[in-house]
């Protein structure tokens, strides 16, 4: 029997202690000292709304440690001794282990700007977090919001249920510029403008102001306009959480390098989840996916390794949606915000400006290789399949109707697109090729 010690309490941590239990009886021990309880921190945004409370974020009854005879140490691990195969931990106690599973998640980005330790400037991760944005949001009246991205967007829709102004500064042309192609970009901006967000796109932060109390005040833009506030979040992306590993001999970049198999460069040591960096990505995949549901993955592949059953990261075709207020978004495959040279877009957007469906596909054979849609629902399985079987946009479109996941009573839109598509074929209509390709 190995001493098995986990460090962190999120969803890949959690997720490969519950099915290494569910395959042995190794001793089994989370390190975290963010909460006594596993809790979905998807849900963060909904507590601060009042939709839900702390206990409803919980999958599991309180006892889950007792009843899976997992061992929770609140601590912080200052150190990690992979000589001696121990961990040092800020109440100077330490931590033997056989096998350590470092599932440490991530921490939000600061970039040096003057005041940003000032009280009332955070950004949102974990559980403290929330707290904290409890006593640094109340009674306030106007907020700043620095960067876009999902939590960006959550930490928006937050504030405004309490009635605070929110301005949202946005580095790039387009909110997620980085993410999304122009068209779906632009629409978000409309959406986010229409829920009442003062969105600066092409803006960024220099320097936040404070008072004697050592309070925020307001930010200063670097173009000089200067806006009064009471708080500011900082939503400038995320990075992997592994400071504590300097002078370590477990080797990193900008997160701890992985193989296929979650292996770091010391025996007997592993790394998953938003933390875990892969030396060469799987197919279709990024180095670093901080992405709940691949931490959840992460955790189960993992487990089946460190139970005798050597497996290899295989997640298939790459998903995530999302929701911009009330605007949903999903991503199917890969969709780069700018057009590749060997594929073609099929791109539909409603009259409304509130729904669309790109479609990617080969020039070559017109195999599908990505999928945007916004506002509009799909099945999971549906699409995956096309990616999977590598489907032709021809095989897509004519299966629209199976992949439609609307709720009953949505107006249905496939005969729109097929349409579109077949406009794309008249080569004498140049200009809405152009517009279909969402070009300009």
């Amino acid at each position: 029997m190995k001493n098995i010690v986990i460090i962190g309490n999120g969803i890949s941590g959690v997720t490969a202690a519950r099915h290494i239990r569910k395959r042995s009886d190794h001793s089994i021990t989370i390190i975290s000292a963010e909460s006594d309880h596993f809790y979905s921190r998807t849900a963060l945004m909904y507590i601060y709304m009042g939709h839900m409370r702390y206990e409803h974020t919980k999958p599991y009854e309180d006892r889950f440690w007792e009843k899976n005879r997992i061992t929770l140490l609140r601590d912080y691990v200052e150190k990690v001794d992979t000589d001696q195969k121990r961990l040092l931990l800020r109440t100077g106690k330490v931590q033997p282990y056989d096998v350590l599973i470092l599932a440490v998640g991530s921490t939000y980005n600061r970039f040096g700007w003057p005041g940003q330790d000032l009280q009332g400037v955070q950004g949102l991760i974990n559980l403290q977090d929330l707290e904290l944005m409890e006593q640094n949001t109340k009674g306030i009246r106007k907020a700043v919001i620095v960067g876009g991205g999902l939590i960006g967007i959550e930490m928006a829709e937050m504030l405004q249920t309490r009635n605070v102004h929110v301005t949202m500064l946005i580095r790039e042309g387009n909110y997620w510029a980085n993410v999304l192609p122009a068209p779906e970009a632009r629409m978000v901006n409309r959406h986010i403008r229409e829920h009442g967000v003062d969105l600066r796109l092409a803006t960024e932060l220099q320097a936040i102001k404070g008072g004697p109390d050592q309070k925020v005040t307001g930010i200063v833009t670097t173009a000089g306009e200067e806006i009064e506030c009471r708080f500011v979040g900082l939503t400038i992306g995320v990075r992997p959480n592994i400071s504590f590993l300097e002078g370590s001999k477990i080797k990193t970049d900008t997160g701890i390098l992985v193989n296929k198999h979650f292996e770091t460069n010391i025996p007997e040591v592993y790394a998953i989840g938003d933390c875990a960096q892969f030396e060469e990505a799987p197919a279709g995949r990024r180095k670093i996916e901080q992405v709940w549901y691949t931490g959840r993955m992460h955790g189960e592949t993992l487990a089946l390794t460190i139970c005798g059953n050597k497996t290899a990261y295989s997640p298939g075709p790459w998903f995530n949606s999302a929701k911009f207020f009330n605007l949903e978004y999903q991503v199917y495959g890969q969709v780069q915000p700018r057009e590749a040279d060997d594929g073609e877009h099929l791109y539909w957007e409603h009259e409304s400006g509130q729904k669309a469906v790109r479609i990617i596909y080969r020039k070559a054979d017109g195999v599908v290789t990505g999928i945007n849609l916004m506002g509009i629902r799909y099945r999971h399985e549906v699409c995956d399949r096309w990616l999977q079987s590598n489907a032709t946009i021809q095989q897509v479109l004519s299966e629209l109707k199976a992949a439609n996941f609307d709720p009953e009573f949505y107006r249905k839109h496939e005969g729109e697109i097929m349409s579109e598509y077949k406009g794309t074929l008249q080569p004498q209509q140049g200009e809405k090729r152009k517009k279909l390709f969402g070009l300009f």
